[in-house]
Order: structure tokens, then C-alpha cells, then sequence
């Protein structure tokens, strides 16, 4: 395949660089109005030259890819790795839904953050975001792919505990800074695996191409070690990619601003798992066992989260956990080797993911930050634009036909089906149902019926401002219309999205032997389609028509939804066998082992050296006349000795 030399490439990742350094500056100096522009500017920038690099791209032969080599960053034999960035089919959709998704989230962010001071530090930690996430899929090697993932997990920190001066604030910061480095620590031993077993073979590199290239070797001179690699990498997305078990960070993250849960759920960091895997798809196709589990776990994780977020009851957390389900379908997709459709998910998602979170933040913004669904109703009077644009991305994502989230979804369905795992199909199915369920709960509540806000709230009643509404507009459209470039084969122009991105991804072997027929694509259409229409009708009956203070599920059957409202207590869980054993065993280490073993030795060493001093300056009088004596005496016992 063609490679051709660029320097346009780094521009993608220093226009956000620069910006955050710009940001800084207006964070130092106490000059927002820097930030304001620096911030938004810089990722427009970005856009800009990401579309041209596309441009440049689909000028090539089909399977080209552009490079833009900076300069030699490692060279330690037996490994080299050069500082390169590189633009394929597939980096060239993440650097676009990245740039231009991450661009609406900075526009809105003018009018959703303009009364808070510390506006430069917050465009500053996003732009920063941006980059780190460019760096991640640019990167042509895996420690440089590995420098943006770690760069997104240290954004994340910074921004979800962005209002660090409330604790819990700080502690979700923390609490997603260190789940993620649970699956950062596998990720790194993954990695130095596959050095290891690559230089056996005699190509010791960790270069996307290389390492790509080397796949069937390595999976002929040891199956085993290719399973276990992929195993490894697969627990570094669990955590990034926020699924079970690692999933836990990702409904806490709700606590930083609005405009940074769209960033995180749609543009840039819990997509780094499901790229990362697409972009060792050759590597993969080699393990399936470990596919198999991908599958699995991402089904598990697509229903489970599914089943919590019917009985949540805070907007951003009926969201969050919808982004665990979501990506879920998405690893379902990988498992089943359809890595195009996990990839057409992840754009689909972005733009009516995007969508809603912005839309929870207008909403906020409108009710002075309240965010229980219980506490709205009627919104639809006063916030029109928020209101509709919400509707078009709840249709989206519950997969009714026309949208976008019917295409990829339904995708992901029948691969997941043709591919002989029914299973996953089926758990799929009924989670699709629970989605358009409760997200249709949430529009309802919120939107519809009779208002139940607070009093003293309803002063504060209106539509946000152009700047806010003007990008759901725009990710209101996308998510309408964004699916249309993915359809099943057979159907129209058939799938253009997976044709473009298949030379950059790999197949499992024999998969042309499932292509499903005609009819058989028309069953699975129409069952997803009924289970989704069924579930925003089942939403319609239940809140549409008597929405109350109250949750008629939780007076129907309260044992369950007692136990889906608190989550399955897996936090209390976590917090009984990893979290409080650990800080105990903290105690012990700081009280024992540090203060009394550590601190003991070093102090009594300093106690003893003081206890001789003391005894040995005493020889030290000063007084002449006792040094004459003692020199006598010694004299005197010198002859003695001798004489005997």
C-alpha cells in the first residue's frame, strides 16, 4: 500500500497545543477573553486541517495512508521508534469526528461556562484533551498511541475534577484517574509482550505497520502468546472503554461540567479502547478466544448497564450509563470481527451522544443545575429547540428506523447473528428495547406533561443561547442523517463506510461465507425496529401520559427497582473488597512498616550516633593539665607493657 510523505499531520495535534498553551497564558495573566477565542480557534484549526488531510487521503489509491515523520524519538537497539504521525481510513474518521465534535463541545462551552472564573483553565484542560485523544489516534506506534492514552486518562482527572474545591467533585476525579490505570497497567504489560515475542521472531519494532504486518507469524510461532497479548490490551479498554468490570469511573465523571461528559462520552476518551482494538484488528483475527470474550463482555456490559439506567433518576446518569451500553454494542461488533460496524457505532454515537449531553446541560442551565427528571416536566414550552433536538437524538439512539443510531446498531445486530453468536444477539436485542425505553422515560419526564419544577426555579425558565443551541442543531442533524452512509449490503449504494475503512482493518477468516440474504437482513431489521418502537411506547404508557413526582416502577415492583437505583451495589462492593482492604492495608504500611520500622531504624541509627558523640566528646575536657595526665598514664602503661 502507498505511503506518502506530509508535514501536514502534526498540525492536526499542535493547533490544540498551541491553543491550551494560549489558554494558560489567560489562565496566568486573568485574561478570559484569551481563552475564549484561543480555545475554540485552535480546535477549528484542527478541523480545518484534519479535512484537508482527508481531502489529501481520498486523492490517493485506495488503501494509501499519509505520513508525517518528525524525528527519530527512541533509539535504544534493539528497539527504534520514530516520533510519526499517520493517516489512514481509519484514523482519517476519528481525527474528524474528534475535531469537529470536539469543535460544537468547545462552541457551546462559551455560553455554558461564561459565568465561571476559571474559564482559561477549563478551555486550557480541553484543548489539551483534544490533543492528547489526536496523539492517540495519530500515533503510528503503540508508545506513542500509549503517550495520548495516558494523556486522555490525565485530562480526564483534571477535568472531572475540575471544580476541585467540592469533594465530590475531587474524589469522582480521582476515582476515574485510578480505575483507568487498573487497565493501563495490562495495556503496558501487553505491550512489552509483544516486543518480547516480536523480537524472538526477529522484527523486534512496536510500529502499527510492523506489528500488523507480523500478526500471522506470531500467531504461527505462538497462539497462545497472541491471546494472551490480546487479552491484555482488551483489559486496557475495559477500562477506557468503561466495561465491566472496569466501568465504574464513568457514571461519576458526571460530576465535572456538562460540556466535558459530551467530551469524554462522544469525541474522545471511552472510544479509545474500541480504536485501539480496531487498529490491531490483524492481531486479533488471530485470538478467538479472546474475541470471543470482547463479544461477550461487550453484551454483558451493553444489558447490564442497560437494566441500571431504567431506574436512575439524574439526566447526565441515565446518560452516562447509556454510554456504558453503547459502547458495549460497539465490543460486540469487535468481538464478532465486525470492526467497521463497531467503528460506524462509534461515529453514529458521537454525534446523538454529543447531542444529549449538551442537551442535559441546556436543560441544567435553564433550571439553575437541576438535574432529577422527577423535578421537571413541561420543558418542551420553554426550551423548543433543546426539546426537539433532544427527541432527534433520543430517536437516534434508540434505533428507529431512518436515523442514524437504526443503521449502525442493526449492523452491529446482524453481525453479531450471521457470526453464529445468537447469544449476544439476543441480549443485544432486549438491551436495544430497554434503551429506547429509558431514554424515552427521560424525554418524557423532562419534556413533556405537566411542569414539576420548584418554585423558585421556574424565574429561570428559558431557551439557551445561540451559542448553545446553534451546535445541537448541528449534532441534531448528524444524528439524523449520519447513518445513511452505512446501509446493508444489497440496499441502495449498500455499505460505503465499511468499504472505505476495510483496507485499513482486517477480516476473519471466511467471512464472506456469512453473508446473510435478503430476507434474512429484512427479519433482523424488523424485529430491532419493533423492539425499539416497543420500547419508547412501553416509556409512553408508563410516564408519557401520568408523569408524577413519583417513579410508578418503583410502586410496581420496588424490590427491583431498589436494587437497579442503587446499582447492583457493585460501588459497595468495590468498596468492601478492593477499597477498604487497600487503605487499611495503607494504614498498616504507614503506621508499622513506615512509621515504626522505617522511621524507627533511621531515628535510632541518629539516637546511637548521639548516645557515642555524647560519651566520646567528653574525652574532648579542654582542660591542658587533665591532657598532660593522660598522656603520663598512657606513657606510664606503654613502659609497663613493655617491661612485662
Amino acid at each position: 500500500m502507498p505511503v506518502i510523505d506530509t508535514s501536514l499531520l502534526r498540525w492536526i495535534v499542535l493547533c490544540p497545543l498551541i491553543g491550551s498553551a494560549l489558554c494558560m497564558v489567560g489562565a496566568a495573566s486573568g485574561r478570559n477573553g484569551i481563552a475564549k477565542a484561543a480555545g475554540p480557534l485552535s480546535v477549528l484549526g484542527a478541523f480545518g486541517v484534519s479535512i484537508a488531510t482527508v481531502a489529501q487521503l481520498w486523492a490517493q489509491p485506495v488503501g494509501a495512508s499519509l505520513l508525517d515523520h518528525l524525528y527519530t524519538w527512541i533509539s535504544a537497539a534493539p528497539l527504534t521508534l520514530e516520533m510519526s504521525f499517520r493517516v489512514d481510513a481509519l484514523s482519517s474518521v476519528m481525527i474528524l469526528i474528534v475535531t469537529g465534535v470536539g469543535f460544537l463541545i468547545h462552541v457551546y462551552s462559551l455560553g455554558y461556562m461564561h459565568e465561571d472564573e476559571d474559564i482559561a483553565r477549563f478551555f486550557a484542560y480541553l484543548n489539551l484533551f483534544a490533543a492528547s485523544m489526536l496523539v492517540l489516534v495519530l500515533g503510528d506506534s503503540l508508545p506513542l498511541l500509549f503517550v495520548g492514552w495516558e494523556g486522555v486518562g490525565l485530562c480526564s482527572y483534571l477535568l472531572v475534577g475540575f471544580w476541585y474545591t467540592d469533594m465530590d467533585n475531587a474524589v469522582a476525579g480521582r476515582k476515574a484517574f485510578i480505575a483507568n490505570r487498573v487497565g493501563d497497567a495490562a495495556f503496558l504489560i501487553g505491550m512489552f509482550l509483544l516486543f518480547w515475542s516480536l523480537q524472538q521472531l526477529g522484527s523486534p519494532s512496536l510500529g502499527f505497520p510492523e506489528v500488523n504486518r507480523m500478526a500471522t507469524q506470531l500467531a504461527e510461532w505462538s497462539p497462545a502468546v497472541v491471546t494472551a497479548i490480546c487479552l491484555l490490551f482488551f483489559v486496557g479498554a475495559t477500562g477506557k472503554s468503561a466495561q465491566i468490570p472496569l466501568y465504574v469511573w464513568l457514571p461519576d465523571a458526571m460530576a465535572g461540567p456538562t460540556p466535558v461528559s459530551a467530551l469524554i462520552h462522544a469525541a474522545t476518551m471511552v472510544t479509545a479502547g474500541v480504536y485501539m482494538i480496531a487498529r490491531l484488528s490483524p492481531l486479533y483475527v488471530h485470538a478467538p478466544l479472546v474475541l470471543d470474550i470482547v463479544g461477550a463482555i461487550g453484551a454483558a456490559t451493553a444489558f447490564f448497564a442497560a437494566t441500571i439506567g431504567v431506574a436512575q433518576t439524574d439526566l447526565k446518569k441515565i446518560l452516562a450509563y447509556s454510554t456504558i451500553s453503547q459502547l458495549g454494542y460497539m465490543f460486540v461488533a469487535l468481538g464478532a470481527g465486525a470492526f467497521s460496524a463497531a467503528i460506524f457505532h462509534l461515529m453514529t454515537h458521537a454525534f446523538f451522544k454529543a447531542c444529549l449531553f449538551l442537551c442535559a446541560g441546556s436543560v441544567m442551565h435553564a433550571l439553575a443545575g437541576e438535574l432529577n427528571v422527577f423535578k421537571m416536566g413541561g420543558l418542551r414550552r420553554h426550551l423548543p429547540i433543546t426539546a426537539a433536538t433532544f427527541l432527534i437524538a433520543a430517536l437516534a439512539i434508540s434505533g428507529v428506523p431512518g436515523f442514524s443510531g437504526f443503521f449502525s446498531k442493526d449492523m452491529i445486530l446482524e453481525s453479531a447473528f450471521v457470526g453464529g453468536h445468537v447469544l449476544n444477539w439476543l441480549i443485544g436485542l432486549v438491551a436495544a428495547g430497554m434503551t429506547a425505553f429509558y431514554v424515552f422515560r427521560a424525554y418524557f419526564l423532562a419534556f413533556t406533561g405537566e411542569s414539576r419544577v420548584d418554585h423558585d426555579k421556574q424565574h429561570h425558565l428559558h431557551e439557551s443561547p445561540a451559542v448553545m443551541t446553534v451546535p445541537l442543531i448541528v449534532l441534531a442533524g448528524l444524528a439524523a442523517v449520519g447513518g445513511w452512509i452505512g446501509l446493508p449490503e444489497g440496499f441502495l449504494w449498500g455499505d460505503r463506510f465499511g468499504a472505505y475503512l476495510a483496507p485499513s482493518l482486517a477480516a476473519l477468516p471466511h467471512a464472506e461465507a456469512h453473508h446473510p440474504s435478503g430476507g434474512t437482513l429484512l427479519l433482523l431489521m424488523g424485529s430491532a425496529s419493533i423492539v425499539a418502537l416497543s420500547g419508547i411506547y412501553a416509556a409512553y404508557l408508563v410516564y408519557g401520559r401520568r408523569a408524577g413526582a413519583t417513579d410508578p416502577l418503583a410502586e410496581t415492583a420496588p424490590g427491583p427497582y431498589r436494587v437497579l437505583w442503587n446499582k447492583y451495589w457493585v460501588d459497595e462492593l468495590y468498596d468492601a473488597i478492593v477499597v477498604r482492604p487497600y487503605v487499611e492495608l495503607s494504614r498498616v504500611f504507614w503506621q508499622v512498616v513506615d512509621t515504626q520500622l522505617i522511621d524507627g531504624a533511621v531515628n535510632g541509627i541518629g539516637d546511637l550516633m548521639r548516645w557515642l558523640s555524647g560519651r566520646v566528646r567528653r574525652l574532648q575536657t579542654g582542660n591542658v593539665q587533665a591532657y598532660a595526665l593522660a598522656m603520663l598514664v598512657g606513657a606510664i602503661c606503654v613502659i609497663v607493657a613493655l617491661a612485662t
